[in-house]
């Protein structure tokens, strides 16, 4: 067992025990995130016999589901404030690390063998480089010929965590972004851009897009057989979107450090870090209006954490640093029923 036993401890103390009454329960949000709490779900089912049905709106879409008490949980790939959190009644916590990938469907270029900096990306999504041999890309592509053919840009046409960590990184990176969008879950994007819905409708859209870029969660990548993009990180190195380029920008933050998981994972600095690395959150409610489900929710969360993750890394997912985990286990024993009793006493049968 790893060393949060005592946050463990605290969690199944507060919580009952996880398995003895498992309910079922439903959560919605991030697709980002979907891959991962659908396989937990099936082991989870395998395991306990509950059901968790899970419904990938994107992250916009599982904020407003749980702020309207439509869910056992919300899940979004942004860590709201602590003043969302107070104005909306909710707990936050994550549960994983993935990324964000460029990808790209070029004749004659493969996975891995296009290079792109966040100066070229930012301006390639502002609609001011338009054309596959610019020369700003090309001047990253020494050798490589390039089409002259128009880049058909995709994007997220529905309210995304991707989108809000892809314009956070943009804008660290590019003051013409950061003036212009800053970091969104919505952008309003040039005219004659393809939107697309959810990260599956990305993937669709790229793989049935001859001369297109997108960008989309790492998971997305794997699973769709699709061709990303090298970026230049913050050390001045072209890398690949991989678990572990995501796991040296994760060391590299508060994350790590301190166990605090507010900050943004992207722009970290770190030889071999992926540039756009990305957290994905729950969201409950603090106070919980239907204590079952909410109980339910929150039960399926410490089973996953403590049984999940060889599931964390088949999704290609990093696991969080102990202490973030443990920093998530006590902020689930918190939540409480409108008597103010920790939920886990009061709806045991």
């Amino acid at each position: 067992m790893r060393p949060f036993l005592a946050a463990l401890a605290f969690l199944l103390t507060a919580l009952g025990s996880a398995n003895a009454t498992a309910q079922n329960t439903t959560g919605a949000g991030s697709s980002a995130a979907a891959p991962i709490y659908r396989s937990w779900a099936k082991a989870y089912t395998r395991a306990t016999g509950a059901t968790i049905e899970y419904d990938p709106v994107g992250s916009s879409g599982g904020v407003k589901k749980i702020r309207q008490n439509e869910v056992g949980f919300g899940a979004s790939d942004v860590a709201l404030s602590v003043k969302e959190l107070t104005e909306s009644g909710l707990a936050t916590f994550p549960v994983a690390i993935t990324g964000i990938a460029p990808v790209f469907h070029l004749p004659k270029v493969t996975d891995g063998q296009l290079r792109l900096s966040g100066e070229v990306l930012a301006r390639v999504f502002m609609g001011e480089i338009g054309r596959w041999n610019a020369p700003e890309i090309a001047a990253l592509n020494p050798g490589r010929a390039l089409p002259d053919e128009p880049i058909k840009v995709i994007v997220r046409s529905d309210g995304s965590g991707t989108t809000y960590n892809f314009s956070d990184y943009l804008g660290k990176i590019s003051t013409q972004w950061k003036a212009a969008h800053g970091a969104k879950t919505s952008i309003q994007w040039p005219q004659g851009f393809i939107g697309a819905k959810g990260s599956s409708g990305v993937a669709k859209a790229v793989k049935d897009t001859p001369y297109s870029i997108a960008y989309i969660d790492y998971g997305y990548v794997k699973e769709h057989g699709l061709s990303a993009a090298q970026m230049k990180n913050a050390e001045g190195e072209f890398v690949r979107p991989s678990v572990g380029a995501f796991r040296v920008a994760l060391f590299h933050s508060e994350w790590a450090a301190t166990g605090a998981y507010s900050e943004t994972l992207t722009h970290k600095p770190g030889k071999g870090a992926w540039p756009i690395t990305m957290g994905t959150f729950i969201l409950v409610p603090k106070v919980a209006q239907n204590p079952e489900r909410t109980l339910a929710a929150l039960r399926f969360f410490a089973w996953a954490f403590v049984n999940g993750d060889a599931l964390v890394q088949e999704n290609n997912f990093v696991r969080l640093p102990d202490h973030v985990q443990a920093a998530a286990f006590k902020t689930m024993a918190s939540v409480r029923d409108r008597s103010g009793a920790p939920i886990g006493m009061t709806a045991l049968p």
